[in-house]
């Protein structure tokens, strides 16, 4: 069985990786990049639209 995952892009460093929704706060939540520990709101790392509405169904 395939696990589901959203993909996540750094809006300050471009750094990109993956995380499961479950293991993620809500997209309003403050989310410190990584990499560069840039401060966002976690919907701002969301890569794509499609992205964001899997974190905001599953997560």
């Amino acid at each position: 069985m395939d696990q589901t995952s959203v993909k996540l892009l750094c809006p300050e460093c471009a750094k990109s990786w993956q995380s499961p929704p479950g293991e993620l706060d809500a997209p309003a939540t403050m989310f410190h990049c990584p990499n560069c520990h840039a401060s966002r709101r976690l919907s701002e790392f969301m890569r794509t639209d499609r992205d964001l509405q899997t974190l905001k169904q599953l997560g």
